[in-house]
């Protein structure tokens, strides 16, 4: 498991779309993104490869899309 202290001085940006509740910030690193819940930013990191964190950030604008279509 990764945490925000394995990746040292990272610079973590929170999302536009973040709310009170609901809180995600994302470091790029070399060849990967960086993602953990800002309620919990000593927690649990998930690492995508760019290539898979572009696909996934796609995958989202289709179902907001589909959501209000």
């Amino acid at each position: 498991m990764t945490t925000s202290a394995d990746l040292g001085t990272v610079t973590w940006r929170k999302s536009s779309r973040s709310t009170v509740q609901e809180c995600v910030e994302i470091a790029a690193l070399p060849a990967r993104v960086a993602v953990r819940d800002s309620k919990s930013p000593d927690g649990a990191v998930l690492l995508f490869s760019r290539r898979a964190f572009r696909q996934f950030l796609q995958d989202l604008r289709v179902r907001d899309e589909d959501t209000l279509a």
